[in-house]
């Protein structure tokens, strides 16, 4: 038997899971509806995902090595990476997720311009699942109905998922991310060449940050809160325009977006022979909102799972070896996202602990801890004095939160 394996969804989720497939010699289907398609996103990339998923050099439009960290009261701490060689990578997703994407194709992968309306799941053993779709091949507006029959399902298809929903997953508490693309003067724009910004404060958010980050001809000017609170998206949005407003002068909005954000991975994420990647799985990290490693990431892992426990194609995975790639990854980053959620619920509920904590930010064993965590995602363990050193500080910074709290 050859192993068959859809894939819905072709951001870098769905393309770095076919492309680990496909590389496997699995027959591979790829999935996506829109195939020039800019997610909203901020876009920002850790190092390690340039080195791991062999990222070429003009994928990445700007490397950040500063960072400015704002307070509800603009008080500025700026952050340095000392190490040249280190930096945050910035994107345009339709930049990464096409090359991601194109590269899945070139080893193999199916890729197929269409979107996934029906999945009828059978309980009957080995049965096929089969998929119905609109094929826009054809250059169609409407498509043209096609049905595929597969052995495996991994849903990378983002926040509304048709694969979770079909599943039965369960729903997740998310938030909305507003963003505007903004070209500005030449002469602002140099002072973004190697830096992004991060904006704390009830005007710009109430429970998350807001965000001016470097691209290769604009900045991304966005903000992010809970969707209880999505009414205020646009009043939040005119915050964070204000408190930017002399950087972005005489900018020209390019482009509006914005999308959900997952806030916690969904109750289930192996249902029979189907998994969950991505954003559909729940992967976005509180405090810093980021996601597109993590879904590059669990997309891979998935894959290799199913490799793995498929003999490289010659048998159907249960839905038990499906679940390995769920204890693998619990077991990898569960406590990652742990210590941000702390983080968010902690230092984002009120403007004194936003100030508490853009001050604790101004320390420099903070600074290398935070980097190194997010550069090479793990949680870093400082030696015992600077721990000790930190954690004092953040009981501190707390401290002074709650006295300056109203």
């Amino acid at each position: 038997m050859t192993l068959r394996v859809a894939v819905v969804g072709g951001g870098p989720a769905g393309s770095c899971a076919a492309e680990t497939l496909a590389k496997a010699g699995i027959e591979t289907y790829l999935f996506e509806r829109k195939l020039d398609n800019a997610k909203p996103c901020g876009g920002a990339i850790p190092l390690c995902m340039v080195s791991e998923f062999e990222l070429p050099a003009d994928i990445i439009d700007r490397r950040v090595r500063q960072m400015k960290m704002i307070s509800p009261s603009n008080v500025e701490v700026d952050i340095h990476l000392d190490n040249t060689a280190e930096y945050i990578g910035m994107c345009r997703r339709e930049i990464l997720d096409g090359f991601l994407r194109q590269r899945a194709a070139c080893l193999g992968t199916n890729l197929i311009n269409g979107r996934v309306l029906d999945i009828k799941i059978t309980n009957n053993g080995d049965q096929p699942y089969q998929i119905t779709y609109s094929d826009f091949a054809g250059g169609t507006s409407e498509g043209t109905l096609k049905t595929l029959e597969v052995d495996l399902i991994v849903g990378a298809d983002g926040a509304n998922s048709v694969v979770a929903k079909a599943m039965d997953a369960g729903d997740y508490n998310y938030a909305i991310a507003f963003q505007e693309r903004i070209r500005i003067p030449a002469d602002k724009m140099k002072y973004y060449e190697d830096r992004a910004e991060m904006y704390v404060g009830k005007d710009v958010s109430p429970d998350f940050y807001a965000w001016v980050f470097p691209k290769y001809d604009h900045v991304a000017v966005g903000t992010g809160t809970m969707h209880r609170n999505q009414k205020q998206i646009k009043q939040l949005q005119a915050g964070i325009r204000e408190r930017a407003r002399e950087r972005i002068a005489g900018g020209e909005v390019i482009k509006i977006e914005a999308h959900p954000i997952p806030e916690h991975p969904r109750p289930r994420r192996v249902v029979g022979r189907i998994a969950l990647v991505g954003d559909a799985a729940g992967y976005v990290t509180k405090s810093s909102g980021e996601g597109i490693y993590f879904a590059a990431k669990s997309g891979k892992m998935c894959a290799e799972t199913i490799v793995a426990t498929s003999d490289g194609g010659r048998r159907i995975p249960s839905s038990a070896d499906l679940k390995t790639y769920i204890r693998q990854w619990d077991r990898a980053y569960g406590l990652t996202y742990t210590v941000l959620d702390i983080l968010q619920r902690v230092f984002y509920n009120s403007d004194a602990s936003r100030e508490a904590f853009v001050e604790m930010c101004a320390d420099r064993d903070v600074q290398k801890l935070t980097f190194d965590s997010y550069l090479y995602k793990t949680v870093v363990p400082a030696n015992p004095l600077v721990q000790l050193k930190i954690t004092a500080k953040t009981i501190g910074s707390l401290l002074r939160g709650s006295a300056l709290a109203p």
